[in-house]
């Protein structure tokens, strides 16, 4: 049965690019691959391209978009097959774009919606444990991710890049499989690249204080990394540097991903993290302390664990994290589908008890299944100088619940409406 499923996908990539007549050929594709910061870096890319004056596509988790067209990704999916990917090419060579920029993940690679695409350039952004129970093993999952770096010496273009993140554990297997493909250049990458340029000091990259003057987005030691990958691509196609420093002054940040929703008196703050390593690196990041070095503020965290029916290792991890940084902990419904959204939470709050040292007691964590209803009290908890942390949905576009029902979501705006109704200033 599974040779079966293999071969439908695995034709139905090598039809669809026989059907828009191999559109990769004629355009310069590069994907993006990795468990986190597959999204911002594709933005940051399409941000320095575009401010030197290249006309792109691009499409991720996030949106679709061809040249100046573009509209929100509402299908869940962020590598689509049957035919998608090669008819977003399609229709980017037909809109004269330059650039095709493509978000690759593990799942599209394991039914080869990667294949049959002839690619220029990958970039590895980092791997972490993720969707375990899905491939077996995190060695499965790696290599998956693997899969898509070996598939480039296939490619028919002349000269092939790969972008690693040197600083990521595992980058040695991608330098590895890189070597393997003839016609090619590998270029190393890391966020000291950045901070150390000219451009670095003068932002004085290696503080958060510094960061911010490029934008919130860049508060983070993680987005450094995501926009060094970015400005690692932009070299290779002779962009200048007063042209990348433009762009990565004017970006805001991907949708969704550090979002600030509202600063004073107290921060909202939208994230995607929903794995144990990502939710991390976002509460060291926006800790009170040092997101406002005075503040004395608390942490108030709204989460659950993504994909009811999968990856259930990580929610008692999770829970830990939360238990150890957080002041309170709001836990709520995020896409349980079809298993009980309470036998869920009940297995974050194992995890509280693993926390060595944790910020918050019984008292301070609070089960509100109605993921509004969560937001609502979220806020209602938080005071001056406070920072309200609200994870795991991001961007996504929708809601998901049992027996296949799906509500329109937006994290931001729903935050928006609550914080108008409770009369709060916003930026």
């Amino acid at each position: 049965m599974r040779k079966i499923r293999n071969f439908y996908h695995w034709f139905l990539a090598l039809l669809g690019s026989c059907w828009y007549g191999r559109p990769s050929r004629k355009i310069f594709v590069l994907g993006v691959t990795g468990t986190k910061g597959k999204s911002t870096v594709l933005e940051l890319t399409n941000a320095i391209l575009e401010a030197g004056g290249k006309k792109t596509a691009l499409l991720s988790s996030i949106r679709r978009k061809v040249g100046r067209k573009t509209e929100e990704n509402l299908t869940g999916n962020t590598m689509p097959g049957r035919f998608q990917i090669q008819r977003f090419l399609d229709e980017a060579v037909r809109a004269g774009a330059e650039f095709a920029l493509i978000e690759v993940t593990s799942e599209g690679v394991l039914q080869h919606r990667h294949e049959f695409t002839d690619w220029d350039a990958a970039i590895m952004t980092n791997l972490a444990p993720e969707h375990i129970e899905h491939h077996g093993s995190f060695e499965n999952y790696r290599a998956a991710k693997l899969k898509f770096f070996q598939y480039l010496a296939f490619s028919k273009k002349t000269k092939k890049y790969f972008f690693i993140n040197e600083e990521d554990g595992s980058h040695h297997y991608f330098e590895e499989a890189a070597r393997r493909t003839p016609n090619r250049e590998i270029i190393l990458y890391s966020r000291h690249d950045l901070v150390n340029h000219e451009v670095g000091r003068r932002y004085k990259l290696n503080s958060k204080a510094g960061r911010r003057l490029l934008g919130d987005w860049l508060l983070a030691d993680f987005n450094l990394e995501n926009a060094a990958a970015a400005v690692a691509f932009a070299r290779t196609q002779n962009i200048d540097w007063p042209i990348i420093e433009k762009a990565l002054t004017n970006f805001r940040g991907a949708p969704g991903r550090l979002e600030f929703v509202q600063k004073e008196p107290f921060a909202v703050v939208v994230d995607y993290a929903h794995t144990p390593d990502s939710l991390k690196q976002v509460y060291e990041t926006l800790e009170p302390k040092s997101f406002k070095p005075r503040s004395r503020g608390k942490m108030i965290c709204v989460l659950g664990s993504a994909g009811g029916g999968r990856d259930k290792w990580k929610r008692p991890e999770i829970g830990k994290i939360a238990a150890t940084y957080c002041d309170k902990i709001v836990l709520t419904n995020e896409d349980p589908y079809d298993e009980n959204p309470n036998e869920i939470i009940r297995q974050i709050e194992n995890g509280f008890l693993e926390a060595t040292v944790p910020k918050c007691g019984p008292e301070d964590h609070f089960r509100v299944l109605d993921r509004r209803a969560a937001l609502k009290h979220a806020v209602s908890l938080a005071k001056k100088g406070d920072v309200v942390v609200i994870t795991g949905k991001g961007s996504e576009a929708w809601l998901h619940l049992a027996r296949g029902e799906k509500i329109p979501w937006n994290e931001r705006k729903m935050a928006e409406e609550i914080l108008r109704n409770a009369s709060q200033p916003m930026i």
